[in-house]
């Protein structure tokens, strides 16, 4: 049996929902065929009152061993460093977690708000919100750059806005399973099996990218890059490798990538103009290329592809 406790800070609840359409497998096949046990969880949790203090302090004093202690939503610091901007079951919320994660064996942060503070962290932050070991890039967050839990994990990151449903169980079936020790992370403590390629991988889009051919909204055969921020080619995501209701992703819907899943989201801290529009220099040069390349080199490979591409004679057959 393997026991799970969850808590949510500052958050929207979307990585909930998002857990709760899980299919591979399922939150039901999580609990009767890999021996998870949720011991709470504040939105699918019987237990009111007392017995919320009951179970997390049964954790804290190791009566009830806890195997994995899940996050989602920023840890709120405010006012001035006390917490009390989000209290829950009698003290700061914060202070919950600062102790749970101290018992657990793992602890895993659930979406951008709980991995590095997202939206809710965005400057002036007036909640002084913050990630569980990351502050958006920079690592440290609430925890500490040196937080370990029990089993010799830093925190366990599976970021997104929300973060994909499959993403999640398959974490909690490798630590429920006893294989961890086979999940690599990268340096943003992602695991590598989700996070390495980039949601550009699969994208329909693709061909145009490579060929510098601009889209927008509700056209098709373009890509949206050049023109309305499109983050594909430079976010670590697997969204078009696992697809999300094994149906589609957000390209795939002729949606731009937010880059939901990159320590840095929201990107540009939401400055007015830089949502759903590519930021550029004397309008026409992007300010961000796509990762491993030079700006240089991009753009005069950008400028020599937009020339041949504009100049090649159409073929008649097609």
């Amino acid at each position: 049996m393997t026991n799970i406790i969850w808590l949510k800070g500052g958050a929207c609840s979307g990585n909930t929902m998002s857990f709760l359409n899980a299919e591979q497998p399922s939150v039901i096949e999580l609990v009767t065929d890999f021996g998870i046990r949720i011991l709470y969880h504040p939105s699918i949790g019987l237990e009111i009152g007392e017995q919320v203090n009951e179970i997390l302090n049964d954790a804290l004093d190791e009566r009830v061993p806890l195997h994995i202690f899940v996050f989602e939503g920023t840890v709120i610091q405010g006012a001035q460093g006390t917490g009390n901007m989000n209290y829950y079951a009698g003290r700061p919320m914060k202070d919950w977690v600062a102790d749970l994660a101290q018992v657990a064996e793992y602890v895993v942060a659930i979406g951008d708000c709980a991995a590095w503070g997202g939206i809710i962290a965005v400057p002036p932050n007036p909640t002084e919100s913050t990630g569980m070991q990351f502050h958006k890039g920079q690592i440290g967050g609430y925890l500490g750059e040196d937080f370990r839990s029990k089993s010799g994990f830093p925190i366990i990151n599976i970021p997104g806005c929300p973060a994909h449903p499959d993403w999640m169980t398959q974490i909690l079936v490798a630590i429920a399973t006893g294989r961890m020790d086979e999940v690599l992370l990268d340096d943003h403590h992602r695991p590598k099996t989700f996070f390495t390629d980039f949601v550009q991988t699969g994208c329909p889009n693709v061909n145009s990218f490579y060929k510098k051919v601009e889209g927008s909204f509700g056209q098709r055969g373009g890509c949206l890059f050049y023109e309305v921020g499109c983050r594909g080619p430079m976010t670590h995501a697997s969204c078009n490798r696992i697809l999300w209701n094994r149906t589609s992703s957000k390209t795939r819907a002729n949606h731009p990538c937010l880059g939901c899943t990159e320590p840095d989201f929201p990107h540009h801290d939401l400055k007015k103009g830089s949502v759903f529009k590519t930021m550029k220099y004397l309008g026409f040069l992007p300010k961000e290329v796509p990762a491993g390349e030079s700006k240089l080199l991009y753009y005069f490979k950008t400028g020599m592809n937009k020339v041949l591409t504009q100049n090649k004679p159409l073929d008649p057959s097609k």
